[in-house]
């Protein structure tokens, strides 16, 4: 698994050098809530380092889509995750079969964590690694409150993107000169923590 999602990082990474780079933080912020397995900030952060003019307008584009992102998964999981007998239906086999993080024990261990924690499940699932995706689909299957999960959701993914959106707006220059030293170590720290996300999930499982 990490071969196909370190080359997927680099790829995501390398758009914040072309002309859509815009808009190509604005598909991956939304899909990642859904089904995308690299999280948006691997572009955000590059984005913001090259144009800080626009930081706080990547940061909107960024917490926006995310959040929307998020609600469109929690009606997938609402509305097409089961079939008429109760049973997973094809869009969920596929995701269970093809999507990194999704399996059916995790997926059922989550509904344990929903009943236990509500808000804050879903909050730490939006500020931390642990891929979010997994979270939003899950909350529509599970029938969690919708207006719970979208104010847990907003709170958590807008101050993720700002704080990192401030750091760099406030140190922009020294931060980049760091990454760009330490670009290597900086692109593993990344993706030691991209894996990571995906180990916490299974830790949820027990």
């Amino acid at each position: 698994m990490v071969n196909p999602i370190r080359s997927l990082y680099s790829w995501v990474l390398s758009l914040a050098n072309s002309k859509n780079g815009e808009k190509s933080l604005a598909i991956i912020s939304f899909t990642e809530a859904i089904f995308f397995p690299i999280p948006p900030d691997i572009l955000l952060i590059p984005l913001c380092l090259g144009n800080r003019s626009k930081i706080f307008r990547f940061l909107t584009i960024c917490s926006l889509l995310s959040i929307m992102g998020g609600a469109a998964g929690y009606f997938l999981g609402a509305k097409i995750w089961w079939n008429t007998t109760n049973e997973f239906s094809l869009t969920a086999q596929y995701f269970f079969k093809y999507i990194p993080g999704f399996t059916e024990s995790i997926f059922y261990s989550i509904k344990t964590k929903y009943e236990l924690y509500d808000f804050w499940i879903i909050f730490t699932a939006g500020f931390t690694p642990i891929p979010f995706k997994i979270f939003t689909i899950s909350a529509g299957a599970f029938n969690v409150s919708f207006m719970m999960f979208l104010v847990a959701s907003a709170i958590s993914r807008s101050l993720r993107f700002l704080i990192i959106s401030v750091l760099i707006y406030k140190f922009g220059k020294p931060v980049k000169e760091l990454i760009d030293k330490y670009f290597n170590i900086v692109s593993v720290i990344f993706t030691i923590l991209l894996i990571g996300g995906f180990l916490l999930i299974k830790l949820f499982a027990y």
